[in-house]
């Protein structure tokens, strides 16, 4: 089932702790952690790289398929028509 929200949607509000920059780069990573696949991102402004961890995951290949699901969503974001 697919739920419709009749009301709009509020627009979005840049945080007061938030950077503006626009990302410049994006990489994703998966590393081993206590038996774990751990995914974190990698941002590229420029003034600075900004690394996250996004989640971990039981095994190698669940979260390299995360990563690569997660990379491609970041560049089509930064690659959207606002940047080229």
């Amino acid at each position: 089932m697919i739920a419709v929200c009749e009301e709009p949607r509020p627009k979005t509000t840049v945080r007061q702790d938030s950077s503006t920059d626009e990302a410049l780069d994006v990489q994703t990573v998966v590393v081993e952690e206590r038996g774990r696949w751990a995914v974190e991102i990698v941002v590229v402004f420029a003034d600075g790289v900004v690394r996250r961890r996004i989640d971990t995951h039981h095994t190698r290949a669940r979260a390299e398929l995360s990563a690569k699901l997660i990379k491609r969503a970041a560049e089509r974001d930064i690659r959207g028509p606002i940047h080229g």
